[in-house]
């Protein structure tokens, strides 16, 4: 979902799935041309799973909810949605710890450097020389609220984990997890969760 192309590289294990593009930009070619925030005018339980990668961020903070409402709808029944988004909480203690200023660049990516500006604003310069504003981030997430959202979502079992480069990931599945899915994506079984995802869970309630 909003990955602008289907050259964009998606994660390892979804080698041989079909790929179903929804983006916003028409140019580009996606199979549905569609904003998020409509998804429920789609059919309903037609795919496995959605990935979202730094997406969700760019819809204000009372959208976030319809966004996520509307990948639930799209899911068959054992489907699941994954999440990737900038770890606030991550970068300010990095700021802080390292005596940083908003300008300053956190790391070298493909498209330049991105700065603690970009992290919580988007990416400022090529907003402000394109006037892409679609690019802007207009809301923010640290794993407690990311896992908080999909709980009030109506996800049944989540998966929340530290991801690279001050990110999160969080996989939400429309009900228990299959065996298929949790070793599809390396996940622990009930009894030996991941600590760091009971923790936020316990936070969240």
């Amino acid at each position: 979902m909003g990955g602008h192309s289907k050259s964009i590289a998606v994660p390892e294990h979804y080698r041989g799935w079909k790929h179903i593009l929804l983006d916003i930009d028409g140019s580009k070619s996606p199979d549905i041309v569609l904003d998020a925030r409509e998804l429920k005018s789609l059919e309903p339980d037609f795919v496995d799973a959605v990935y979202c990668s730094h997406t969700l961020e760019h819809f204000f903070d009372h959208e976030v909810q319809t966004v996520l409402a509307g990948m639930k709808h799209v899911l068959k029944d054992d489907g699941f949605v994954e999440i990737v988004v900038p770890d606030l909480k991550a970068v300010m203690e990095y700021l802080v710890k390292k005596n940083m200023d908003i300008e300053d660049v956190l790391y070298v990516s493909k498209i330049g450097p991105i700065t603690v500006k970009d992290v919580f604003y988007g990416a400022s310069r090529l907003i402000q020389s394109k006037g892409h504003d679609f690019m802007a981030h207009k809301t923010g997430f640290t794993p407690k609220s990311l896992t908080s959202a999909l709980i009030k979502s109506g996800f049944k079992k989540i998966y929340t984990y530290w991801g690279t480069r001050f990110e999160i990931k969080a996989i939400g599945f429309k009900r228990q997890p299959n065996k298929y899915y949790r070793e599809l994506l390396s996940l622990p079984d009930d009894n030996a969760q991941n600590f760091f995802k009971e923790q936020i869970l316990k936070e969240c309630q």
